[in-house]
């Protein structure tokens, strides 16, 4: 295969798209476990907000303060 008048070999080829796909794979693996922390830390928020525990901090420092 000539690339830009360069001749390249089939297996330099093959290597480097091994080489993308590895890449590549590593990427989505961090990005999904990214999604799952994020996703975690936001139903912590829910369920620390359904429980009421922000209304009830917003309530000692508006006592405290006064």
């Amino acid at each position: 295969m000539e690339l830009f008048g360069i001749t390249i070999p089939l297996w330099a080829i093959f290597i480097g798209i091994i080489i993308v796909m590895f890449i590549a794979w590593k990427l989505i693996k961090f990005a999904i476990k990214l999604l799952i922390i994020v996703v975690v830390f936001f139903i912590i928020l829910i369920g620390l907000d359904f429980l009421g525990v922000f209304e009830t901090i917003q309530q000692i420092i508006s006592i405290t303060l006064l």
